[in-house]
C-alpha cells in the first residue's frame, strides 16, 4: 500500500504501534526510512489539532510529511532510535543520577520553548524519542486531538494514568504545569526504578495522583529529590517553571554541594515536603467537597422522585387538598384540619456535631415531613420526623433514611407538644444517637427509602394525614413508638 501525501509518496511497510487514537507503520520514500502515524478522522477534531508549529522548539521529532486518506489524518516523522520506554525497560535497574539529569535536561529544554505557546498533555515515556543524539518529544498533535475527540463521559479515560497530573484527572484545563508534573513522574521513575504511583486500578490512581505523597526516594541527592517533589506538587501553581527545572538542573550536574550548601539543601528539601503534605491537605478537602456537593444532587433528585408520588397519591386520593409551594421540592397539603408539610432538601454541613461525638455514619443532606394539626387538642400539635441522606446501614451506601426523636421518659420539654419530633443533624440528635446516656433518644428506626417504590412511606403518611383531616390523631401510646436498636451503624461497624 502507497500513501500518497503532501511531500512524497511513501511505501507502508510493517504495523510497529496502535492504540486508541491511530496506527503506526514503517514507511519508506526510496532509501529514506520513516514512520507514519494514521489517526481516524473523527467527530469533534479539525485537522489543525495534529499539525503543531514547533520549527522553533528544541529536542522534537519533526513531522516532515502530512496528508490524508479517505477516513485518517497521516503524519510521517524520522524514524527515531529508541523511546524512553524502550530505553527505561533494557536497563536492570534504576538509571544512574548523571544519565538521569541527562535526559531530563533534553526534556526540560523542549519544555521552556513551549512554555506558553503549547502544552503537551502526554508526556511519558513512550512519547520520548530518541532521536538525532537527543532525547525528544513527539506526538503533540496526537495529544490534543485525543483531547477534541473524546466524549465527555469518557474525557476523564483520554490521559496516561500513570503520568497524569492531577488537573488531568479533575478534568481541568491543562496547562505548562501539567507536563511539569509528567516530567517530575518521569524523574522519579528513571532515578528509582518505580513508579511514584501505582494504582492498581484507575480510580485508586486518581485518588493517589490527587492525595497521596509518592514513597520517598532513598538514595537520592536532596538537591535532585528536592525538585522532583516539587514537580509533584498537587497545587498546579506551586510546581516550578520548566526554565527553572532546566537552570536547577544544569547546577545539579555541575557539581555536589558539600558542607553549609549541603545542608541547607537537606532542609530545602524538607520545606518542600512539608508544602507538599499542605498542598495534598488541600486536595483532598477539595475533593471532598465536590463529592458531598455530587451525592447533595443525587439526594435532592431522590427526593424529588419521593415527594412527587407523595403528592400524587394524596392528589388522586383526595382531590380537595389544598397545595402551597415551599420551594424547590418542597410543599404543603391541607385536608381539614390537618396539614401535611415536605420541606425542601438542604445540604448537611461536614461537621454539625460541634462538640459532641459524630455518629459513624456521615450525613450529606436532610429535610422533614411533619402532620400539622390546626386545632390541637389537648396541647398536641402533631408529629413530625426527619429524612436524612446518609449512609446508616452501610459504609459509602448513600440513600434517605426516615426517623424521628423524642425525649427521654420522666423529662419535660417544650416539644412535647409534637410527639415524635425531627431534628436536624446537630448536637441535639448526636447525643440520641450515642450509645451512652442523653435527653434525647431515637423514637423511630432509620427506615431506608426507595424512591423506585416508596409505597409504605406514602401509606403511613397518608394514614396520619387521614387522621388529621378527621381530628383524631393523637400522640402515640408508647415511646419509642418502633424499637430502633440496631437500625444505624455505630463505631467500629462497616
Amino acid at each position: 500500500m502507497d500513501l500518497k501525501l503532501n511531500g512524497a509518496t511513501w511505501k507502508v511497510g510493517t504495523l510497529i504501534g496502535g492504540g486508541g487514537f491511530g496506527k503506526v507503520y514503517d514507511v519508506k520514500n526510496g532509501t529514506q526510512l520513516a514512520v507514519a502515524k494514521l489517526i481516524p478522522k473523527s467527530p469533534g477534531a479539525a485537522r489543525e489539532l495534529l499539525f503543531v508549529q514547533l520549527a522553533d522548539v528544541r529536542n522534537v521529532v519533526p513531522v516532515i510529511d502530512g496528508g490524508e486518506t479517505a477516513d485518517s489524518w497521516v503524519l510521517v516523522m524520522p524514524k527515531a532510535d529508541k523511546s524512553l520506554r524502550q530505553y527505561r525497560e533494557s536497563m536492570a535497574g534504576p538509571l544512574t543520577e548523571s544519565e538521569t539529569i541527562a535526559i531530563l535536561k533534553d526534556i526540560a529544554e523542549s519544555l521552556t520553548d513551549l512554555a506558553g505557546k503549547v502544552v503537551h498533555r502526554d508526556i511519558k515515556p513512550e512519547n520520548i524519542l530518541f532521536f538525532d543524539g537527543k532525547w525528544c518529544l513527539a506526538d503533540f498533535g496526537i495529544s490534543r486531538y485525543a483531547e477534541a475527540t473524546t466524549a465527555p463521559d469518557t474525557h476523564k479515560f483520554a490521559l496516561s494514568p500513570l503520568y497524569a497530573a492531577p488537573e488531568r484527572w479533575r478534568e481541568e484545563r491543562a496547562e505548562s504545569a501539567t507536563d511539569i508534573y509528567s516530567l517530575g513522574v518521569i524523574a522519579y521513575e528513571l532515578l528509582t526504578g518505580d513508579l511514584p504511583f501505582v494504582g492498581p486500578d484507575m480510580y485508586k490512581l486518581r485518588e493517589q495522583h490527587l492525595h497521596a505523597a509518592p514513597p520517598p526516594m532513598t538514595g537520592v541527592r536532596p538537591g535532585i529529590a528536592t525538585l522532583i517533589d516539587q514537580c509533584l506538587h498537587k497545587a498546579p501553581g506551586a510546581r516550578p517553571s520548566a526554565a527553572s527545572v532546566l537552570s536547577r538542573l544544569t547546577q545539579l550536574e555541575k557539581a555536589r554541594p558539600a558542607g553549609g550548601l549541603a545542608a541547607l539543601q537537606k532542609a530545602a528539601h524538607v520545606e518542600v515536603q512539608r508544602q507538599g503534605e499542605a498542598a495534598r491537605t488541600e486536595s483532598a478537602a477539595r475533593t471532598e467537597a465536590e463529592r458531598r456537593t455530587e451525592l447533595y444532587k443525587a439526594s435532592t433528585r431522590d427526593l424529588a422522585g419521593i415527594a412527587g408520588q407523595l403528592r400524587t397519591a394524596i392528589s388522586e386520593a383526595a382531590p380537595i387538598a389544598k397545595f402551597v409551594e415551599m420551594g424547590p421540592i418542597g410543599w404543603a397539603a391541607t385536608i381539614g384540619a390537618a396539614t401535611l408539610i415536605l420541606r425542601a432538601n438542604q445540604q448537611t454541613s461536614a461537621a454539625p456535631w460541634r462538640d459532641w461525638e459524630p455518629p459513624a455514619f456521615d450525613v450529606i443532606s436532610h429535610t422533614s415531613v411533619s402532620i400539622s394539626l390546626r386545632s390541637p387538642q389537648t396541647g398536641y400539635e402533631g408529629r413530625s420526623h426527619s429524612l436524612w441522606y446518609c449512609d446508616a446501614k452501610e459504609e459509602g451506601r448513600y440513600q434517605w433514611y426516615e426517623t424521628s426523636f423524642m425525649i427521654m421518659p420522666l423529662m419535660t420539654s417544650g416539644r412535647d407538644s409534637v410527639d415524635p419530633f425531627s431534628l436536624d443533624p446537630g448536637i441535639d440528635s448526636a447525643k440520641a444517637i450515642w450509645g451512652g446516656m442523653a435527653e434525647y433518644q431515637v423514637a423511630w428506626p432509620f427506615t431506608a427509602l426507595d424512591p423506585g417504590d416508596p409505597s409504605n412511606f406514602i401509606d403511613r403518611w397518608a394514614e396520619w394525614l387521614a387522621a388529621g383531616a378527621t381530628e383524631s390523631l393523637h400522640r402515640p401510646s408508647s415511646m419509642p413508638e418502633r424499637n430502633p436498636a440496631g437500625s444505624w451503624r455505630k463505631k467500629g461497624q462497616r
